[in-house]
């Protein structure tokens, strides 16, 4: 599982998502099975229609708010499908 993280997301969640290959938004473009933001304004942002890529929304993005969230964030990562946009976000 390929995991992009937007730019706005604390850096400090890429390594809690052990195990799976992560690359930040302004180095790589392809290939990306989720796509970790908090920009909950995204989906209306992008034309999202028609991609393979799931979206994955933090609630907030204060590493001191998501880091108590962590097992939360990752069972919705584990959970996303390709083409998913989850209308709940996570915390």
């Amino acid at each position: 599982m390929r995991i992009l993280f937007d730019h706005n997301t604390p850096r400090g969640i890429a390594r809690h998502l052990a195990g799976r290959k992560r690359h930040h938004r302004q180095r790589a473009r392809t290939g990306f099975d989720i796509l970790l933001t908090a920009d909950k304004n995204l989906r209306y942002q992008q034309n999202l229609s028609g991609r393979k890529i799931a979206l994955v929304v933090l609630g907030n993005s204060r590493w001191g708010l998501v880091r108590l969230h962590l097992n939360r964030i990752a069972a919705v990562v584990n959970a996303a499908k390709p083409g998913s946009d989850p209308q709940n976000h996570t915390k």
